[in-house]
Parts: C-alpha cells; sequence; structure tokens
C-alpha cells in the first residue's frame, strides 16, 4: 500500500510533476480518503485533492485513483460519478464496487455506457430490482448474461421473462438464468422448451416447477434416451436425478406411473428405491419376484397411494410378461400392451393420468408400422 501522503507530495502536485509521480500520488491520497484516522479537516483537503487528480489528463493518474478508492465511504459522489463516466481503462473499479453511486448514477451508465460498462455494473453485489431491470432493458448479451449469473441480485419476475424473450437465442443468458439459484416458476416453465437436455434436467432438480411439467420433461427427456431397456438398466445421472426429485418433493405417483406407462423401467425402479429408501438392487428383485408379494410391501413402503396399486402391478405384469425381443417396434408394442392394460382399471386411474396415457397409445398408433411389420403390432382392444 503506498505510503501516507504529506505535505510535500501536495508540493510535488502542485508543481506538475510527471505523469507517473502523479499517479503514485493519487494512489497515496486515495489510500488516505479510504482510511478511517483522518480528521474532518483532514479529509476536506483530501476530497479537494482528488477533485483535482479526477480530472487529470493522464488516465494511469485517474486509474490509479479509481482503484484506490473505490471502497471508500469518503469518496466525493461527483468524483464518484466523474470515474465512472470515465474510459472503461478508469471506471471498471468505480463501477464495480463503489457504494457511493446511487442506484440513479448506475441507471444511467447502464443506459449510455460500454458493454464492459454495464458488465461490471451486473457484477456488484446485491442490486437493486431497477438497476437489474435496466440492464435487461438496455444492457447487451455479455452484461445480462453477467447479471444473471450474480445470485445476489434482485431481478422481478416481468424482468426475467423480458430477458427470456430478449435473448431468446442466448444460450449464454438462458444457462446463467437456469444455473440461478432461486427462479421464478414461471420463469422456469418457459426455459424448459428453450434450453438443452442437461439443463432441463437440472431446472426439474432445483426449480419448483408444477407436478405436470415435471413430468413432460422428466418422460421426454428420458423417452429420447431409451432404445432398448433391460432389467437393472440405471446409471448414476438417473440415481442421482430421482434422489434430488425425492428430496425436494416431486417424484409423485402419476410421474412414477407414467414412466412405467411409457417404457421407462429403469426410471420406475430408480424411483421405487429412492421412495421407500431401499438400494436399488433389492428394488428389483421385489418389483419383479413372481407372486408380487414383493412388489406389495415395496409399494407401502414407499407410501404409494393404494387406489393406484392395481394399476401398477398391471404394468409390471406386463413388464416381465412381454419383454424386449430386439425386433422393429418393441418399445412401440410394449407401450400398446401397457397402457391398454392399464386403461381397463380406468376407475382406479387418475383422469389426468388416463389422457396421458391415451395421448400415448395415441402416438403408437399415428406411428404405426409398414405392412410388413404390422403383424408384430398387437394393439388390443380396451
Amino acid at each position: 500500500m503506498p505510503a501516507s501522503l504529506s505535505s510535500h507530495d501536495v508540493a510535488r502536485l502542485m508543481s506538475e510533476p510527471s505523469p507517473d509521480l502523479r499517479a503514485e500520488l493519487a494512489g497515496k491520497v486515495a489510500a488516505d480518503l479510504a482510511g478511517a484516522g483522518l480528521t474532518s479537516s483532514e479529509v476536506k483537503l483530501a476530497q479537494d485533492i482528488v477533485r483535482t487528480l479526477a480530472r487529470d489528463v493522464a488516465e494511469k493518474v485517474r486509474a490509479s485513483l479509481s482503484r484506490g478508492l473505490r471502497h471508500s465511504s469518503h469518496l466525493p459522489r461527483d468524483v464518484a460519478l466523474r470515474l465512472a463516466r470515465d474510459i472503461d481503462f478508469v471506471a471498471l473499479p468505480m463501477l464495480a464496487d463503489s457504494l457511493v453511486l446511487t442506484d440513479e448514477d448506475l441507471i444511467g451508465i447502464v443506459r449510455n455506457g460500454s458493454s464492459s460498462k454495464q458488465e461490471a455494473i451486473a457484477s456488484r453485489p446485491n442490486l437493486a430490482e431497477t438497476v437489474s431491470d435496466a440492464l435487461i432493458t438496455h444492457g447487451e448479451e455479455p452484461a445480462v448474461a453477467v447479471l444473471m449469473a450474480n445470485n445476489s441480485a434482485s431481478i422481478a419476475e416481468d424482468s426475467f421473462n423480458r430477458a427470456v424473450t430478449r435473448f431468446a437465442d442466448s444460450n449464454r443468458v438462458k444457462e446463467a438464468m437456469v444455473l440461478r439459484e432461486k427462479l421464478p416458476i414461471t420463469v422456469a416453465e418457459r426455459l424448459v422448451t428453450m434450453v438443452s437436455r442437461a439443463l432441463q434436467a437440472h431446472l426439474v432438480k432445483t426449480h419448483e416447477l408444477a407436478p405436470a411439467t415435471v413430468a413432460d420433461i422428466v418422460l421426454t427427456s428420458r423417452e429420447h434416451a431409451i432404445i432398448h431397456l433391460s432389467l437393472g438398466a440405471s446409471d448414476e445421472d438417473l440415481r442421482q436425478m430421482v434422489t434430488q426429485m425425492q428430496r425436494n418433493g416431486r417424484l409423485t405417483p402419476s410421474l412414477i406411473l407414467r414412466a412405467l406407462c411409457t417404457g421407462d423401467i429403469a426410471f420406475f425402479e430408480a424411483a421405487m428405491a429412492a421412495k421407500s429408501e431401499v438400494p436399488l438392487d433389492n428394488a428389483q428383485i421385489l418389483i419383479h419376484e413372481p407372486s408380487r408379494r414383493g412388489l406389495a410391501a415395496l409399494y407401502r413402503k414407499a407410501r404409494m397411494p393404494e387406489a393406484l396399486y392395481s394399476a401398477v402391478q398391471a404394468a409390471v405384469d406386463v413388464v416381465d410378461e412381454t419383454g424386449f425381443d430386439g425386433e422393429a417396434r418393441d418399445l412401440e408394442r410394449f407401450r400398446s400392451r401397457v397402457i391398454t392394460r392399464i386403461l381397463t382399471l380406468v376407475e382406479n386411474v387418475d383422469p389426468s393420468d388416463a389422457d396421458y396415457l391415451l395421448d400415448k397409445l395415441g402416438d403408437v398408433l399415428v406411428h404405426a408400422p409398414t405392412d410388413n411389420e404390422s403383424s408384430r403390432l398387437h394393439i388390443p382392444m380396451i
């Protein structure tokens, strides 16, 4: 840290020294003004000197002043604002840290300043909603991405939605939004259709989405990953996702039934293991035990709704009866059998689940096989 400014230094400053010397002196006066040991008269003198140095023609002098005074509470607001409006080299330390600047000062600079200045403001701790809104409305993409990554920034729900609309094509902004610690539900639900599957999974794990939205995200993502299924088909990512969903209360009976009926046996097994707090290997044995006593015991331990048990057992029966033969459209054949079997028990199935399963059955029929495959795809009558 530079030594304290002396009267000799002030005399040298007034005698037009070199830019390097003025920069050195600027560091000294900044250190003095940032400290707590000055008398009121010394503070006034230091402030007068700072005002002079803030108008210095040498950039390095003004930059030295800005770096040294960025945390000072004694810095006059007019000097802070002059430095903040200076070129980027001078302004950025002041914009990133100075608490002397008001929200109105920051908003004005957001509207008229460079992208680098906007980024510096976006990184400030505890930004007010008004400043965040100005950044979202007037800022360039890099600044808005920095703002979204700043978890201490206050951002209104309307501002979030404006950011989604304005930066719909910016993966950088959308990813930063998804990774925020907190996100309004309305915003999270808009983002799920606009981001990668990896980010969709993060939204499911982290943010409070509606149950139906969670089901659509999880099952759509999982369906894309299914080619051929077998008992014990699981992975660490699936285990982590299911565990997190259970912890956050999003591993609903409806989602579990839908996953089972659409052929995602691995998800069903992992979900039942998580809900019953039983190791996955043990859960798989209980689920597929021929007498179904194991499934019933696991089901009760998982505290799943009794009214849904007959539908779940029927689906597991089809899983164990059918399997996958590796031939064309084996997944479609499996789904048609499971769904039609479940729909015969419609009085035990929630109407929304029944509608979902009918839609899935419709998908199977729409994507019907070619003539030489049709004999292998049996659609039982309800």
